[in-house]
């Protein structure tokens, strides 16, 4: 298998893609389930998790059995060592990265990414990159987190596997959402203006087309620096907080502009779909086979709701390097059919299930 810091052309990328679309649900969870519970070569995480269940997850042969393990306990994540999520299979001493999340809600969650993981990524992204119309070989410009953000990977993606030449600013959420918390609104936004004229700088040097950052960020940044926004051949977003009637008035502000659009977080990605000019749906179809999404009943987060009914977010990373199932996330959706030529469900006009002082979106 390439690493995922080798270039791949892009021929491979859609083959990857064509093959993880080809397979069957319940077969890949059969395959990664046992391979995180194998006696001498599972993840030691999942061995210990073992002994405390009621039934031998080697046993299971369905993708939708996979409820029997519960929502996952984030706080494994939070305390424990990120390594003890790998499989044993993985050759030791395991070398790479280990990505946080936001910390939105706590202390930030960690997870190790095996360098398949991230050309599964990769791949995804590079396919978002090419159905919603960005061009190769151009420049771009990543304002997004940084540091030990996941979505910072993205100079990577743009450059290795779309021929990108990238600029990139240093960003870190962390530090709004605590100002946020502490009512200090104004160094708040102080630091969101330092951001906006990082960005100023680099687009008004020339030589950038599309822009990499968040919707609360390009709001603010549409707003101070319209003509900078004018001038993108596009934007690509990644966050939760966007609506329909935000994601239109964007489109209008490029002018012509390409406007795509990504869902989710440092567990796994959704990419967007196709949006009609004047639709009101935006959907979002997870990196199959190794990250699903349903959309579950808020009161009942074992049972899918309704196509076009709203409901909370519930994610499962199904990495052969990774297993995490049943993640509820912050966000709600709507369970959204994706068609005859997809073989999972999608999420559309995702947003946060709720909006507080303790638990602030920031930058995002």
């Amino acid at each position: 298998m390439t690493t995922a810091g080798a270039v791949r052309p892009s021929a491979a990328c859609d083959a990857l893609i064509e093959g993880w679309l080809g397979t069957d649900l319940d077969r890949w969870t059969r395959q990664v389930v046992r391979r995180h519970f194998d006696p001498a070569t599972g993840s030691p995480y999942w061995l210990r998790r073992a002994a405390e269940l009621e039934f031998d997850p080697r046993d299971l042969t369905r993708y939708e059995q996979l409820t029997a393990f519960g929502p996952f306990p984030l706080e494994a994540l939070r305390t424990g060592d990120p390594a003890d999520l790998v499989p044993l299979a993985v050759p030791r001493p395991l070398t790479g990265r280990i990505w946080d999340t936001g910390g939105t809600t706590g202390a930030p969650c960690r997870v190790f990414y095996t360098p398949d993981m991230l050309l599964h990524r990769g791949a995804w992204r590079r396919w978002s990159f090419v159905t919603e119309g960005f061009a190769p070989g151009r420049g771009w410009l990543q304002a997004t987190p940084t540091g030990p953000h996941l979505i910072g990977n993205g100079v990577w993606e743009a450059s290795e596997l779309h021929a990108g030449r990238v600029h990139a600013i240093d960003m870190d959420p962390r530090w709004v959402k605590r100002l946020i918390r502490a009512g200090r609104l104004a160094d708040a936004r102080e630091y969101t203006t330092h951001l906006l004229e990082q960005i100023a700088d680099v687009l008004g040097r020339g030589g950038v087309h599309y822009l990499n950052t968040t919707p609360a960020l390009f709001q603010a940044l549409r707003q101070r620096f319209p003509d900078l926004v004018r001038g993108l051949d596009g934007v690509r977003l990644s966050g939760t907080q966007i609506s329909p009637d935000t994601y239109h008035d964007f489109v209008a502000a490029l002018n012509g502009g390409v406007c795509g659009l990504s869902y989710g977080n440092t567990f796994g990605n959704a990419a967007g779909l196709a949006t009609r000019q004047d639709a009101r749906l935006l959907p979002y179809v997870p990196n199959y086979p190794q990250v699903t999404m349903a959309v579950v009943d808020r009161g009942d987060w074992s049972t899918p709701v309704g196509y076009g009914q709203t409901g909370q977010v519930r994610l499962t990373v199904l990495h052969e390097d990774l297993f995490l199932p049943n993640i509820l996330e912050r966000d709600q959706a709507l369970r959204y059919h994706c068609g005859a030529d997809w073989p999972t469900d999608g999420v559309a006009n995702v947003r946060p299930l709720q909006i507080t002082s303790t638990a602030p979106e920031g930058l995002y």
